[in-house]
Parts: C-alpha cells; sequence; structure tokens
C-alpha cells in the first residue's frame, strides 16, 4: 500500500472516530440537560406542594370569576415577614416587613410593581379601625395583609406569595449574588437584628445578607425610598434569575424558597407564569405612594395622598383589565366592600 493511500486512511478513520466522540457527548449533553429538566420539574413540585396554602378563600371577593395566569390579567401579592426560626416567630405572628403588589397584563407582558410602605395608615378589617399595614400580618396572617391591600388599593388580589428572611438571603446567595447600586454607606442590622452589615455606596454585587440590610433598611430616608430600594432588588433578583448562566442555580433556589415559603398558587399555575419570562425579562413599570409624614398622635405613620393614591388604584385597573362595576349597588349607600369588578370583556358582553 502507498505511504498516501495509508495516510489517507488513517485520517479518516481518525475523523470517524472524532464524530463518533463528538455524537457520543452531544447525546449525553442532551440527556442530561433532559434528566436535570425532569428532575428540576420534580423538585419544583414537590416544593410547590409543600408550600401551598389557600388562606380559606377560592378566590377574592372583588372577583367575579376565578382567573388564571396567562388566561387572565393577574396580581400577585409578595409579602415579606420579618420572623425566622432563629428569632423565635412563625411567619403568622410576625408584622410584615415588606409588601410588592405586582399586576402582570397577559397581553403585553408587562408587570407593574407597587411598593407599599409599612407604615401606611390603611383600615384592618381584623380590628376594625384604621392601624399600619405592617400590623395587619400580626393580626390576621396572610389574610389580613391581602385583604387589608385589597381595601387600600381597591383591586382583587388573586395570589400572594409570602417569604420570610431566610428564604431572602438563601435565593440571593443559591443565584450567585445579584448586583445593585448601593445609595449609601451604613452599618445595618443583619437577620437576627444585631448591627454587623457594612453597606458602601456605589454599583456591586451583594450576597443575600448584604442584599436584605438594603432592603430593610429606612433610617436615613424614609418608607417611599425604601419601597424604591426593595423594587430595585426585586428586579436584579429578575434579571439574575432569568439570565442562561442561572440555570445550573435553580435547584438550590428551589431549596431555598420550598423550606421558607407559602403560597396559594398551585404548581401549575407557576408553570403558567414562566410564560411572562419565556422571551427574557419582562418590561417592569415602579409605581410609588406617594403621602406624608405624621406624628401627630405621637406614633409615625405615612398618611397615603388621595389623590395619587386613586390615580395609582386607576392604573393597576386598567392593567389587569378591570372596570367598576355598581350594578350590585341599590344606592349611593352602598360601601366599598359590595363593589366588585369585571373584565373589560364582560360589560362588552
Amino acid at each position: 500500500m502507498k505511504r498516501t493511500d495509508y495516510r489517507k486512511k488513517r485520517q479518516s478513520a481518525k475523523r470517524k472516530t472524532v464524530m463518533k466522540v463528538s455524537l457520543i457527548l452531544s447525546l449525553s449533553v442532551v440527556l442530561f440537560v433532559a434528566a436535570y429538566g425532569v428532575f428540576l420539574m420534580k423538585k419544583a413540585e414537590q416544593a410547590a406542594d409543600g408550600a401551598f396554602e389557600s388562606v380559606d378563600r377560592e378566590k377574592s371577593e372583588l372577583r367575579a370569576e376565578k382567573v388564571k395566569p396567562l388566561t387572565h390579567d393577574v396580581s400577585v401579592l409578595f409579602i415579606g415577614v420579618d420572623g425566622t426560626d432563629t428569632r423565635g416567630e412563625s411567619m403568622e405572628e410576625s408584622r410584615s416587613d415588606a409588601l410588592v403588589l405586582a399586576t402582570l397584563n397577559k397581553d403585553d407582558k408587562t408587570v407593574k410593581l407597587v411598593s407599599i410602605p409599612r407604615d401606611s395608615l390603611v383600615y384592618i378589617d381584623k380590628v376594625g379601625y384604621k392601624d399600619k399595614i405592617t400590623h395587619a400580618h400580626a393580626f390576621d396572617g396572610t389574610r389580613g395583609s391581602i385583604d387589608a391591600v385589597e381595601e387600600m388599593l381597591d383591586i382583587p388580589v388573586d395570589y400572594y406569595v409570602e417569604m420570610n428572611f431566610n428564604a431572602f438571603i438563601e435565593v440571593v446567595d443559591a443565584l450567585g449574588g445579584i448586583e445593585v447600586d448601593v445609595p449609601y454607606e451604613r452599618l445595618e442590622k443583619d437577620e437576627f437584628d444585631q448591627y454587623t452589615i457594612q453597606l458602601k455606596p456605589g454599583f456591586q454585587k451583594l450576597d443575600g445578607q448584604h442584599a436584605l440590610a438594603l432592603a430593610r433598611t429606612r433610617k436615613l430616608d424614609n418608607d417611599i425610598e425604601r419601597g424604591k430600594r426593595q423594587q430595585m432588588i426585586m428586579e436584579a433578583i429578575v434579571d439574575k434569575a432569568t439570565n442562561i448562566s442561572s440555570i445550573s442555580k435553580y435547584g438550590d433556589v428551589i431549596d431555598a424558597l420550598g423550606k421558607n415559603m407559602k403560597t396559594n398558587m398551585t404548581f401549575e399555575d407557576m408553570k403558567s407564569f414562566l410564560g411572562y419570562v419565556k422571551d427574557g425579562k419582562p418590561k417592569m413599570d415602579m409605581i410609588n405612594l406617594e403621602g406624608t409624614d405624621d406624628m401627630s398622635t405621637g406614633i409615625y405613620y405615612w398618611i397615603l395622598d388621595e389623590e395619587n393614591l386613586e390615580n395609582v388604584q386607576d392604573i393597576l385597573k386598567s392593567h389587569l383589565g378591570l372596570k367598576r362595576d355598581t350594578s350590585n349597588m341599590s344606592d349611593a349607600s352602598g360601601t366599598e366592600s359590595e363593589i366588585e369588578y369585571a373584565t373589560e370583556a364582560e360589560h362588552q358582553e
């Protein structure tokens, strides 16, 4: 056999070997990704089942029918509570440390985020008088916060997600930290209420403890600025979670949430919400509730600006496709709790 023929034969055999190895590796990767996807799906389903809690209602009283993500425009109330195992408080006994209401529009896949100042003076149905909205959770648990937000914003709360400090810290750490702009230098409390967290100004990556401290701090400004920081942090978490580099971290995120979260979303609901991020992070509009400081009683309250509050209510109703329905009201003496909402489509029928 000629040397050139032998060389060609060897090269041909080598190419076939490389092709076989490449094919095997490609199949292995596909199988690994598929197996990882099944693993995550099962893990998420188990976590969702463990976290599910309906708060004794099928739907909001302000809804004519039960709604579902992507089929309808929906709202989600995120409740951060200041109870952890180490502080000796259960989630139900705790006050709400952060309240953020999100509305999601199914057509344009946009999200509006409203930060609710924890010291906002609102009516709390459980006790029958006005108090800080943070106390609604201590009075009546998750249902208390939901009812107070519905009363204040005059829109239905369809879903809720409640997490404690542990969940926040572990989720941020599971994602490998988040990048945010810290506005100032400050020694802040950790999750145990000890001053151990040193915040430094500037755009930087924060771990879970530092991100929580930034979300909670409010001594240098007010609840409005605190709300803006919480919105910024939530957006940073969404940015990181929707980045393809975070896929391998989803298992740890699910573990963190499963241990420290409760929600009225079923696993099928959660899967539906993925439709809002299938093309990347959705457009998020931040909304803040204006108001004034009040110490006239010797206790600090945030007094909501009525005109601004009505404007925010209108924005949220429009985003949810809601319209006021007064057909159930026999006269002008009907109370606000007697008003239900229907979709624009229902009014056109």
